[in-house]
């Protein structure tokens, strides 16, 4: 991706054009130095994370010669008890989707008495004390970016 600013607006270019200013045809095939002659830049996106920031407007990087954007981090309108509460609720989701799948052992040892197989017992209260594990280590977190990105 390349970009070039033109009157103080900067244009982006996912694939360069055919013809620019005089050179008829093949401009894209001109080499790195030549394409930057006519004030086409490499664009960069820096590395953030789309869960808690947020890329700004496009800008000329004078010191790298490159076009690229300030992260920025997003503001969260919920509190943190709320965002806590979300990832503790979409925890709560996972484990109860892990435990249909057994859940046909407990209907069967409700209504007909059979026995839960011990490696069924083990494992749903294996996912329990995962639950309660990650509920106490998402309390403990008070940075609403740590929240937001809790076991990413």
């Amino acid at each position: 991706m390349k970009a070039i600013e033109i009157n103080g607006e900067i244009k982006i270019y996912n694939s360069l054009p055919n013809s620019w200013k005089g050179v008829m045809g093949n401009f894209s095939k001109l080499s790195d130095e030549e394409i930057k002659s006519y004030g086409f830049y490499d664009v960069v996106i820096p590395d953030y994370n789309s869960r808690t920031q947020e890329l700004s407007d496009i800008f000329w990087d004078e010191n790298n010669e490159v076009f690229t954007y300030t992260v920025n981090d997003i503001e969260f309108s919920q509190t943190v008890e709320e965002l806590k509460e979300m990832q503790i609720n979409d925890l709560k989701k996972k484990l109860n989707l892990k435990l249909e799948e057994t859940d046909w052992y407990i209907l069967r040892k409700s209504e007909r008495n059979i026995d839960i197989p011990s490696e069924i017992t083990t494992e749903r209260n294996n996912l329990f004390v995962e639950l309660e594990t990650k509920e106490n280590e998402i309390n403990a977190l008070t940075n609403k970016a740590d929240i937001i990105t809790y076991g990413s």
